[in-house]
């Protein structure tokens, strides 16, 4: 064995309490460290001949590579709809790595970590009150849950036609109709050889609103004449955290031919709460769903999961399936997850959710998403006292869309953002909306309190004053 691993295997406990205690004192300073910041580093170094050593690369991480870290898991990092993790979710981040396990087969000798994968989806239905007809599986993101889903949509599309895309590449156009998708579910478009472009826009609800015009939608589908489709519907977009109507959408189904995929990556969660779960009313109907465990469950990146009606599940594994490793067997007989999903390679991805389910709860999460909602909801009427701040949107859940009061301070919002993040004491994203530039804060990390929104709102008070209006 080389000298320094050897010198590192036989000072493990050392090296790995080290760490343990950085990642401590990381957490519990989280309220002082910068939301962002100006450090940067050349990343044009040389390797070395011969290494470090875990706790000399430890010390070199701590005085080059750490100045960067911004507190993104803290209360008032308010950007790109990003949860912080919470105490459970990070043993099981951990231990996942300790236990380092391909997450693959449900019968294996070489192991069936895929069984607590098994199990967290089965308590992911449990607390979105959702029926086990779907089945399951975890990605690194939206993105790729996205992704997942509409590849199957795809193959269902094509053998609605005789045609196995999968098999022999797409030779027919996909219509796809869709009123505001996220941008990840553009992307998978491009990805899957659909066309980011190839897709059909449907008018909005008239009162500023983001959900699908059901009537806009009829008319569309009738100029299809009888074609099947594929429906990307949204439960919480991005900007505002609307809605689509999912019982009209569910009543539809039973006029036409389409795929129903639901992009829920945060919403999703509004089900674990009596107050918002009619939002989500009917969308056991779809068939499929994306949901983000990194956002409102509050586990460590990279986490997701894809929902599937099991009565896809052959279209699934003729999409992703490994089909020319004979020695896997029969995918229908022996279930593997490389079978229905991009990633042949796959860490064990479920254990973060796995342990904040189990160490939580439904009264948790419910808690978490009551408590973001409410904050989100304070947070808009501290804006609107201040009278430098007006909203883009109403607060439909947990997120604020917001701007500079005024259209004439429109060409300043950008600057006054850059100041307020700049302070590193809160972080927001932009954004544009109904042809207005905007701000937008999402509240759903666990951390977050009303003293934060009193430090935020205080920083931004400081922060307009920066600015020469």
């Amino acid at each position: 064995m080389n000298t320094i691993l050897q010198h590192d295997l036989n000072d493990l406990e050392n090296i790995l309490e080290k760490t343990k205690q950085q990642g401590i004192d990381f957490l519990n300073n989280l309220e002082t460290i910068p939301t962002s910041n100006k450090n940067t580093i050349d990343p044009s170094g040389t390797l070395n001949e011969f290494g470090l050593g875990s706790i000399e690369t430890l010390k070199e991480f701590n005085e080059r590579l750490a100045p960067l870290m911004v507190s993104s898991p803290g209360p008032r990092y308010l950007g790109f709809v990003t949860g912080g993790s919470t105490p459970a979710s990070i043993v099981g981040d951990w231990l996942a790595s300790v236990y380092d396990q391909n997450t693959q087969a449900i019968k294996a000798q070489g192991g069936a970590s895929a069984l607590i994968e098994f199990e967290t989806i089965n308590f992911l239905l449990q607390l979105l009150e959702l029926p086990d007809t779907f089945s399951g599986g975890f990605v690194t993101g939206a993105t790729m849950s996205n992704f997942t889903c509409l590849g199957v949509a795809r193959q269902w599309f094509g053998k609605q036609l005789g045609k196995d895309f999968a098999k022999e590449g797409i030779s027919e156009s996909i219509p796809i109709l869709t009123a505001t998708p996220h941008s990840s579910s553009i992307k998978c478009l491009s990805m899957l050889g659909i066309g980011s472009q190839n897709y059909t826009a449907i008018k909005t609800i008239e009162g500023n609103r983001e959900a699908i015009d059901l009537s806009d939608l009829e008319e569309n589908i009738k100029k299809l004449n009888g074609r099947p489709f594929i429906l990307i519907s949204s439960a919480g977009t991005v900007n505002t955290a609307d809605f689509d109507d999912f019982e009209a959408i569910a009543a539809l189904r039973k006029k036409h031919n389409f795929w129903w995929h639901i992009d829920a990556a945060f919403g999703g969660f509004a089900a674990v709460s009596d107050k918002f779960k009619h939002l989500v009313e009917g969308w056991e109907g779809a068939d499929s769903i994306t949901i983000d465990c990194h956002k409102w469950l509050n586990v460590p990146y990279e986490s997701a999961f894809y929902l599937l009606k099991k009565e896809h599940l052959s279209l699934q594994i003729e999409t992703f399936q490994n089909s020319n490793a004979p020695y896997l067997g029969n995918p229908l007989e022996n279930f593997n997850y490389l079978n229905v999903l991009p990633e042949n390679s796959r860490r064990l991805r479920a254990l973060p959710a796995w342990f904040a389910l189990r160490a939580y709860g439904k009264d948790g999460f419910k808690d978490i998403v009551e408590n973001s909602t409410a904050l989100a909801l304070h947070f808009a009427n501290a804006l609107i006292e201040t009278e430098s701040f007006e909203l883009l949107a109403p607060i439909r859940l947990n997120n604020v869309c917001f701007t500079l009061k005024g259209n004439y301070n429109q060409e300043k919002v950008n600057e006054f953002l850059t100041i307020l993040n700049d302070r590193g004491k809160v972080f927001m994203t932009p954004t544009f909306y109904q042809n207005r530039k905007g701000i937008r804060a999402s509240f759903v990390n666990w951390r977050t309190t009303e003293e934060d929104i009193k430090i935020i709102i205080e920083e931004m008070k400081t922060s307009i004053l920066d600015l020469e209006i």
